[in-house]
């Protein structure tokens, strides 16, 4: 069992550090990561501060009906696509009127799923008006905890990155 030490440079706190100091609001959806970002972000003493609303919309329907991702966007292209975390993200900037959101859709494994193998993750990142995304591609033998452990890592570097360029 991993025993985490948090200290100041943790990307969790970095992230925080950029919000709090921009007066920016955070919100997250995620799918294959579980909720594992939101408990990241939220593991950080005053992140009540910064974080409004957080949705953990694993099933098609869920991503429908919460975050307004089109019915026919999952069918021609699946959740784990970059056209799905786009709307993922218009979605969440939507319900909850935060200034940044977070989003993710992968295959955790084992196996593939909607043709796409384990390790698939799609990264979305809003500021403002702008989204931005990023594929990454992980070995699909990586087991399925650790899999997710390095999904929300990829998440969180993804919207530090984005914060930098953005905010600073």
């Amino acid at each position: 069992m991993a025993i985490f030490f948090y200290n100041e440079f943790m990307i969790e706190e970095k992230i925080g550090r950029i919000l709090r100091a921009k007066g920016k609001k955070l919100s997250t959806a995620e799918s294959c990561t579980g909720g594992l970002v939101s408990s990241r972000l939220t593991d950080v003493a005053g992140s009540s501060d910064y974080i409004t609303l957080n949705f953990v919309t694993y099933a098609y329907e869920a991503k429908e009906r919460i975050l307004g991702v089109n019915h026919e966007t999952l069918m021609k292209f699946g959740a784990v696509s970059e056209e799905c975390v786009i709307e993922m993200a218009r979605g969440t900037l939507k319900a909850t009127g935060s200034d940044v959101v977070l989003c993710t859709s992968g295959v955790a494994g084992p196996g593939a799923s909607e043709n796409k193998p384990a390790g698939t993750l799609w990264i979305s990142a809003a500021i403002g008006d702008n989204i931005y995304t990023k594929r990454v591609q992980l070995n699909s033998e990586t087991p399925r905890v650790e899999m997710k452990q390095k999904f929300a890592q990829a998440a969180l570097e993804f919207l530090y990155e984005k914060l930098m360029l953005n905010l600073q």
